[in-house]
């Protein structure tokens, strides 16, 4: 048996749950490697519970280590190229060979593309911008909240929509409901476009319902730090006391000096496969892009959102695709477009949004009333997600039957 090395970009969802996913169905003579620059994970749905005060900073952050099956190497530095051609990888330690690649790099953000967006926001999408915002948000105590999504696409479409909802709980529960005003600003028509305009109606009045002023077409062109001003392209300037933004996204510089990427600087993936243009290449989650049925203009295509629960579910069909080619076998395993996502809405309840991403002639979704059982479905999967892996099996149990027996929907982990 002839030993290959698979090599894993990434140590976010998708590249840890690649990662095990080879370690389990592979023998031990294939050699494993994910390369991860931090050697601590912080599980990013929880950024939001952080930002409200209802998680603690190592609650939701595990040593890399913890989370990977014992046989995974695990290489801590920053990747500084790919040669697609040599398939050779360089980092800031060494330059590692590989047989199969799998690019789990995920989103970065650019602030710096928005002028004066850097130096004048506050953020839920680090770990580290959470961290610097809650104790902003525990000395507010009234005025204009502006949370703007800066440009498209951004990873998480439901996650402003979240934040917005439980800065509200957060500040009722403080006695400050009638002091703060929170609004929303996005480029976006209405709420989450992708799902359709009966999901998004229900998102606007979910918003509503929590007092939440919520602003479309506002397309963000610069900030004015000593002003508090917003500039949006063609409307009126807007003040603000706090700005939260969702900052611009893109890919790492690396996969654009690799070739891998296409005119907007994501990877181009086969939607079913997962494959890139090169042979045994593959890329997952947040750095892809995968086109869907249907247009968001009357010009522009759709594109798969940027999402977690992608990132996993590709991450498990790309660990069967190459463990059947090692096996000399023919894979059916396709990824289907399917996905889900917990909406929070604050007070311990939660919506849930679920549907087919690739349904003819556009995505086909639908929006579960909100209620508790949802929240705590997204409570167990945090668990789930941080249980080092020998003890995950039993909290899996616990989410199976909430899925089939509580929530009467199919669900895999």
């Amino acid at each position: 048996m002839g030993s290959k090395t698979i090599l894993i970009l990434g140590g976010g969802v998708g590249g840890i749950t690649v990662a095990n996913e080879f370690r389990q169905k592979l023998p031990s003579v294939y050699r494993v490697i994910l390369v991860e620059k931090n050697p601590t994970h912080a599980f990013a749905p929880s950024f939001l519970w952080l930002m409200t005060g209802n998680r603690r900073a190592n609650t939701i952050t595990r040593p890399v280590h913890r989370l990977v099956r014992p046989g995974v190497e695990i290489i801590h530095a920053e990747v500084t190229g790919i040669d697609v051609r040599n398939r050779l990888i360089t980092t800031t330690k060494d330059s590692v060979g590989f047989d199969y690649l799998v690019i789990a790099l995920g989103a970065e953000l650019a602030p710096d593309l928005i002028p004066g967006l850097a130096e004048s926001a506050f953020s839920f999408y680090t770990f580290e911008e959470t961290q610097r915002l809650k104790p902003a948000l525990e000395k507010f105590e009234g005025g204009n909240i502006s949370l703007v999504v800066s440009a498209l696409p951004y990873k998480c479409p439901g996650a402003p929509h979240e934040a917005a909802m439980l800065l509200a709980d957060y500040f009722r529960k403080r006695g400050l409901k009638d002091q703060v005003n929170i609004h929303l600003y996005t480029p976006e028509p209405q709420p989450m476009p992708v799902a359709g305009p009966q999901l998004g109606d229900a998102v606007r009045q979910m918003l509503a319902s929590k007092g939440i002023v919520f602003h479309p077409l506002y397309k963000l062109v610069s900030v004015d730090p000593q002003n508090h001003r917003l500039s949006f392209d063609g409307k009126e300037p807007v003040p603000y006391d706090m700005l939260i933004a969702i900052p611009p996204h893109r890919a790492a510089p690396i996969v654009r000096e690799a070739g891998l990427t296409n005119d907007a600087g994501w990877i181009p993936v086969d939607g079913l496969t997962l494959k890139t243009r090169y042979e045994q290449i593959y890329a997952i989650g947040d750095i892809t892009a995968i086109s869907i049925p249907g247009r968001w203009k009357s010009d522009v295509p759709m594109m798969l959102p940027k999402a977690g629960v992608f990132a996993h579910l590709q991450a498990e069909i790309v660990a069967r695709r190459v463990v059947d080619e090692i096996n000399g076998k023919i894979s059916n395993s396709r990824f289907s477009g399917g996905g889900y996502c917990m909406l929070e809405a604050g007070e311990g309840l939660a919506g849930f949004a679920f549907g087919d991403f690739y349904a003819e002639p556009s995505p086909r979704l639908e929006l579960r009333n909100i209620g508790q059982a949802w929240h705590l479905g997204k409570v167990l999967f945090e668990q789930w997600w941080l249980a080092p892996i020998g003890i995950r099996k039993e909290i899996l149990r616990t989410l199976l039957v909430l899925g089939t027996k509580v929530f009467k929907i199919p669900v895999s982990v």
